[in-house]
Parts: structure tokens; sequence; C-alpha cells
């Protein structure tokens, strides 16, 4: 498989703050590699470099095949991106922002016209067409900046939490247009901080921690890697757990994990349904019925604690974190100017 983006030791410092310590990475084309991370790991970092917009200090990369220091207008012509904060001047209308940016990309204006409509059609937009795009709502807004992104048809296209701060209806939205793009051929690297939406949507996952990637496999993977399936038990009297505890010992070596607070006992999975029918037997012979009787399979939000030490669900709950030094600086640097650039 054909390789769309590669990038190799990727170094930038922000003043005295390492942003990226080395960042390598590949993704095949007509693939999505989601890329996790803390705020101020160097996620939107590595979006601005691999974009143009940003000149890393060390390393190298290539991008729809061409080299980003010695061919970047040729990677911008290749690229599509949608960035943080919605890009579209509010004062035009859908239908003239997504002409605007057809006529800078060379179509023509009758061009630029009917990829215009084109785009209006697929993201549900005709009927807001001629409004200024300030009436919009979030998601409409997030609808538009995507759908600029791609007036070019771009084979490669980076989205940088595209989804922050839309309702579930707008996400879910979002997620079927980025899908489409995928089956099409379209390659996508996409930063996020909605756990769920990398499960989704994600080939495979790069994690993202203090600038360097200390984590790169499938949802799947990653999730084994932190202890794949476990069996739990829930009683509802706290009185049973040692019990429970000692039934769920003779079955699976090694000591089972007691969460008194919860009223719950857990064993990896380690045999399988012989695990799961070995359990069931010992506590129907104790005379013990659960009040929950499950098996856990580990997820990206483990995944995610367990990698980086952070609040994994609360970053995919969308509640915000402190910004660090990188993310400051990306907040202020960030800009419509910039958008427009690519």
């Amino acid at each position: 498989m054909e390789t769309a983006i590669s990038a190799q030791g990727l170094r930038k410092r922000y003043g005295d703050h390492q942003a990226l310590a080395g960042i390598d990475l590949s993704v095949p084309t007509g693939t999505v590699l989601g890329v996790l991370g803390p705020n101020g790991a160097g996620k939107t970092t590595t979006v601005r470099i691999l974009a143009t917009l940003l000149e890393p200090d060390e390393g190298s990369a290539v991008v729809a095949g061409y080299d980003l220091a010695t061919q970047p207008r040729e990677v911008r012509a290749s690229i599509g991106l949608t960035g943080q904060y919605a890009a579209v001047d509010e004062r035009l209308t859908g239908r003239e922002n997504l002409q605007l940016i057809g006529v800078l990309l060379h179509l023509g204006r009758r061009g630029a016209r009917q990829r215009a409509a084109e785009l209006l059609e697929r993201f549900d937009l005709v009927d807001a067409a001629d409004r200024q795009a300030k009436t919009y709502s979030g998601g409409m807004r997030r609808r538009l900046d995507l759908a600029a992104s791609l007036v070019a048809r771009p084979p490669v296209l980076f989205l940088d939490e595209p989804t922050t701060g839309l309702d579930l209806t707008s996400r879910l939205t979002l997620w079927d247009m980025i899908r489409e793009q995928v089956a099409g051929g379209v390659t996508v690297l996409l930063t996020t901080q909605y756990l769920e939406e990398a499960d989704q949507l994600a080939d495979r996952i790069a994690v993202i921690d203090k600038g360097l990637v200390i984590a790169d496999g499938t949802p799947d993977e990653l999730k084994r890697k932190v202890g794949g399936e476990r069996l739990e038990v829930s009683v509802s009297d706290a009185a049973d757990l040692a019990a429970v505890a000692r039934c769920l010992a003779d079955v699976v070596p090694g000591e089972p994990a007691v969460d008194r607070e919860g009223r719950t006992v857990s064993v990896p999975l380690e045999g399988g349904m012989r695990t799961i029918a070995a359990a069931a037997v010992g506590l129907e012979a104790l005379g013990l019925e659960p009040e929950d009787f499950a098996v856990h399979r580990s997820s990206l939000d483990d995944v995610f604690l367990a990698l980086t030490g952070q609040r994994g669900r609360a970053e995919a709950a969308g509640q915000p974190q402190p910004a660090g030094p990188e993310a400051q600086a990306e907040q202020a640097q960030y800009t419509t100017k910039e958008k427009q650039a690519v």
C-alpha cells in the first residue's frame, strides 16, 4: 500500500518549550490516522508543519508524494485543512465563501460556482447557502469549513479537532462525511480529543505525549496493550466481595482486583468462554447471585489514561483542560489568513 503521509524526526521548539521532540508518522493512502494526546502534546504543531504553515526545526516529511522542504507549493496544492477554529468569512454567504476559495484555487468563476453548488448540496447547506455565515449554527459552520477544505478535491485531508464543541447530531453528520471522503480514496490525518471519534473513524491511532509518539497501532491493538478483556462481577452487598474474589482467584491465576466502592471484582479474561463458565459455576456453588456479571473490554479511554496518565474520560466528554505553552502558542498563531494560504 502506498504511503500518503510520512514524517521522520520532526522537532519544533517554542522558546524554551520543546513542542515536538522527534515525531515519526506513516499514513497509508486511503486510510485515517487518528492522533490522540493531551493538550499541549504536539498534535496541532504536527498538523501545522505537515500543512506547510510552520517549518520544523529538524526532520523531514513527504505529503502526497511531495517533499515538505523542497516542494511546499505542490504539498499545498494536494491537501485540505480544517483547523480547530472555523475559518470562514462571516460577512459572506456560504455560497460566496466556497466560490471565493474556488476562484483563489484557479477553478475559474464558472468552475467555482459549480463546485460550490456541489458542496452545498452534499453538506446539506442549500437552504442556508445565501445567508451570511454569521447566522449559521456551530454545526453548520463546521460543515461549511469542511466543505471549503474539499473545494480542490485534495487527496490528503488534515482535520484538527474538527468536531470540538459540536452537539452529537452534528458530530455524527461530520463523521459520515469524513467516511465518505475516505471511501473515495482520500487520506485523512485526524486529531481529536473525543476518544470515541478516533475509535469510530481511525484505521490506526498514534498517541502523542510531550512531543513524542508513545504508542501506535490499530484501536484493537492499543486496547490489548492495556489489558484486553476482563470479567467483572458486581454484588449488591459489599460483604460478598471477599467470597467473589476467592471464587475468581480459583478460576484465573493472579490476584483479582477488588473495587470496594463500586462493589466489583474483576480478573483478566485469559481463558475466554471457559473462564466465564467456570466463574458462573463457582458463584452458583457459593449461592451468590451477582448484581452484574459482564465482560469488559478495554476502551480507548483506558488506553489514553494508561499511556499518558491524563484524564481520558474528561477529554472524551469534551471537558476543557488547561492549555500548555504549545496550545497557547498555537491558538495565537493559527489564523484565518494561514488557513486561506492552504
